[in-house]
């Protein structure tokens, strides 16, 4: 596949902004990646995740317990993916690379794809944002339409009526089949995937196998398998339904740009950081209850421009992007709370379901 080219940077805005950000680190004296409050917050996630497991599973409570836990579980493991897996797996979320691998490789325990992930959402969805057949994020064919340049469907027209169902499966979906899918046909989308290493190919499957053990084998053993299969879809539709609408309130709402590269010179109109700012959008920003469980997803903006900085210091930077847009007059989305968000979410999804 022929990736789309950006513009080149004529602007001096990225160049500005970059040094105010570089400039606030120099002069607080602190580091740009993780810090205690990012490692305090990774040890009550997890701690609470592999409690509330063996809880669950080795000793088995009354079944409102249960359900309950199964619905804590969902939670957990979305912001253990927002908090440590995201952080990690862009370098940030500490100094060492080792501590990074592992915190990235959370998602390996969880399910997935560090591999994977990182050529879907480092590589292609940070670069080619809301792109149409390259960014795997905005690709719901054909049960959902998210872009006004994808195929128009029928159903479609009652697509802001079930998108929540949709989304309930995407966990799921994702562990169970897309991940195979990329893993076996070395692409994601159009895009191809850079070649695996044998460590790749034995971490793919040994983790693979572990999860299997953990999140199947041996629940069914303990609770038969209609049971087991109750509480895992309870638990998986959770995770894909938190994981999908913070990450769709990112991008996939009104005021967000969908572009398309000009053809046939293959060029985009924009250069990459303007391409970022017409792409993304914040929500919740002032909410900090919000802003600690989805590991700082809310500042998405600040993340697509720095993804090298870890979340827990986009409410400082925020503050440096929004003043630098304001002097270079560029278009800063942001909706004032999550609510507000989802609603304009929605309101994209039934306009775009529209013939």
């Amino acid at each position: 596949m022929v990736t789309p080219k950006f513009q080149s940077q004529t602007t001096s805005f990225y160049s500005e902004l970059r040094n105010r950000t570089n400039k606030y680190f120099k002069e607080k004296n602190i580091e740009p990646t993780g810090n205690l409050h990012l490692y305090s917050k990774a040890i009550i996630l997890f701690s609470l995740f592999v409690g509330t497991y063996i809880h669950l599973v080795v000793f088995q409570p009354s079944t409102i317990i249960i359900l309950l836990e199964c619905i804590l579980m969902g939670l957990l493991t979305s912001f253990i993916g927002f908090n440590i897996m995201h952080d990690g797996s862009h370098g940030s979320f500490s100094k060492s690379k080792t501590i990074n691998t592992i915190a990235g490789m959370s998602m390996n325990i969880l399910g997935s794809n560090v591999f994977i992930w990182n050529t879907k959402h480092n590589v292609i969805h940070h670069t080619f944002t809301n792109i149409d057949d390259i960014d795997d994020d905005i690709d719901g064919k054909p049960f959902l339409r998210l872009s006004p340049v994808q195929k128009h469907y029928k159903a479609h027209k009652y697509q802001h009526f079930y998108f929540l169902g949709a989304y309930s499966l995407l966990f799921m979906f994702w562990i169970f089949y897309t991940d195979y899918y990329k893993y076996f046909n070395k692409r994601i989308g159009n895009y191809p995937m850079p070649p695996l290493k044998l460590s790749d190919h034995i971490s793919f499957w040994v983790f693979k196998i572990i999860h299997t053990f953990l999140f199947v084998a041996f629940p069914i053993y303990q609770f038969g398998f209609v049971n087991w299969l109750i509480g895992f879809t309870l638990y998986g539709a959770v995770t894909g339904l938190v994981l999908a609408i913070v990450f769709q309130l990112a991008h996939t709402v009104e005021g967000a740009n969908f572009p398309e590269a000009k053809m046939p010179e293959n060029k985009m109109e924009d250069e990459w950081v303007m391409h970022q700012m017409k792409t993304t959008a914040n929500f919740a920003t002032n909410n900090k209850i919000i802003s600690w469980f989805v590991g700082g997803l809310n500042f998405q903006i600040e993340h697509h421009l720095f993804p090298k900085i870890s979340h827990v210091h986009y409410p400082a930077i925020s503050k440096i992007v929004k003043e630098t847009c304001k002097e270079f007059n560029v278009n800063y989305i942001e909706f004032p709370s999550m609510s507000g968000a989802i609603a304009s979410h929605y309101r994209h999804l039934k306009h775009l379901g529209q013939a």
